[in-house]
């Protein structure tokens, strides 16, 4: 069991860790494209036509495609005010419900981003101003979602069958 959890969860770091350049790419995007857009617009008069819609777009591809990087990490915040009190059967109780719930919530979200994608890809669904396709978009939020249930997947699996704290 340790031993194909081991496997899933090097194959877990590498799909995320891909995700996270994607993530990074993003972020090296929307800070180009900002930059110039308030230089060009300040400076000469001349806003970049649909930058917003740009700049949202390439907001959701950070977002969802770091949140797996994240939850890997264990980056989230979380607070550990009742840690002492409770144990360390009822921190795992907690780490486990938490990640449930947190899954959950997740799966859903992704569920439904996938088929909005197929909705967005069958109707052609465009931005307003720039025409491009939303679908893309709605797909790196399903995944990106996803994949965060997966490492919660994990992260449970090694609470309760191998005792590791997360």
């Amino acid at each position: 069991m340790r031993r194909a959890t081991n496997a899933l969860s090097v194959a877990t770091d590498r799909a995320t860790a891909l995700l996270a350049v994607v993530g990074g790419v993003a972020l090296l995007a929307l800070v180009v494209l900002i930059f110039i857009g308030v230089v060009l617009r300040y400076a000469f008069g001349l806003p970049i036509l649909g930058s917003n819609e740009i700049i949202q777009l390439a907001a959701v591809a950070l977002v969802m495609s770091a949140l797996p990087y994240c939850t890997q990490l264990n980056g989230h915040v979380s607070v550990d005010v009742f840690d002492r009190l409770l144990g360390r059967f009822g921190r795992m109780a907690g780490d486990v419900i938490a990640r449930l719930l947190s899954g959950f919530a997740l799966g859903v979200l992704s569920h439904r981003a996938y088929y909005k994608a197929l909705d967005a890809a069958e109707f052609g669904d465009t931005t307003n101003m720039l025409g491009l396709p939303l679908w893309p978009f709605y797909g790196i939020l399903a995944l990106g979602c996803g994949f965060c249930v997966l490492v919660f997947a994990l992260q449970i699996l090694k609470v309760l069958v191998l005792g590791e704290e997360q």
